[in-house]
């Protein structure tokens, strides 16, 4: 559960579940206090780690070194400098920390995939700016977007044009992504179409197979199938739990 024992006290002893808090300083970074004086240095033209460090430490910093290198590596390739090397032949332009969170691979796929309706106009600004960067990169959140909003409204009629301009498409990555959705094309065509998926199965199964972890994998059909009717949430009528089958569960948990 990840749970500490001294949280599972402190609810059990509470009233009410208070729920699981936040840490108050999440996000925030042992060197945010010290950037201002990092960036000063880094651009009067002191590039080495292990030297901002050092000057760091005799102003009151408790970090590890490996904080600043990550932050002095990231410095260097915001200037374009190759790893390691301490000295430029010529002048670099200033650096600054970023007024927004750097995009990360995993926050532009959010930033494309995310509704319109619920972008902010920081988030719609870094959208435009990721557009600007190359015509290639311009054409894969077009057709990302495009499969996105197919696959929400249900789209059907869609799906052809959608599949041909991405199986010509200048990016790698959705020729090959296309030429999969050709391999399995009529489950594709039935899951843009039709309103049953496979979600709620997989939530059966994904509800197993975290009652087996809890008993350490020693759990067998008959006690698994007694947890599973019996769990919390489950609203069943007694008839519908004497029928409730476990035959293709349990061939998923054995997978």
């Amino acid at each position: 559960m990840g749970m500490g024992l001294r949280t599972v006290q402190r609810d059990l002893q509470s009233a009410a579940f208070a729920g699981r808090k936040r840490r108050s300083d999440r996000g925030d970074s042992v060197l945010n206090p010290y950037k201002p004086y990092l960036l000063e240095r880094w651009n009067a033209g002191c590039y080495t780690a292990m030297r901002l460090f050092r000057d760091l430490r005799q102003r009151g910093y408790r970090g590890g070194y490996g904080v600043v290198a990550a932050y002095a590596r990231r410095l260097r390739q915001a200037q374009g400098l190759p790893p390691g090397h301490r000295r430029a032949r010529q002048p670099l332009p200033a650096v600054a920390e970023p007024a927004c969170q750097p995009l990360t691979p995993r926050r532009a796929t959010w930033l494309v995939l995310r509704r319109a309706t619920k972008r902010t106009a920081v988030e719609a600004q870094q959208l435009t700016q990721l557009r600007e960067q190359q015509a290639e990169v311009t054409e894969a959140i077009d057709l990302a977007q495009e499969c996105t909003q197919l696959v929400r409204q249900r789209q059907p009629e869609a799906l052809d044009p959608w599949l041909q301009r991405a199986s010509t498409s200048t990016v790698e990555a959705l020729r090959r992504f296309a030429a999969g959705l050709y391999e399995d094309y009529a489950a594709v065509k039935a899951g843009v179409t039709l309103p049953w998926s496979t979600g709620p199965v997989e939530g059966h199964i994904n509800r197993l197979k975290m009652l087996k972890r809890q008993m350490f994998g020693r759990a067998h059909l008959d006690l698994l199938g007694r947890r599973f009717v019996r769990a919390p949430g489950r609203q069943q009528e007694p008839a519908q739990r004497r029928q409730a089958p476990f035959a293709t569960p349990a061939g998923a948990i054995a997978a």
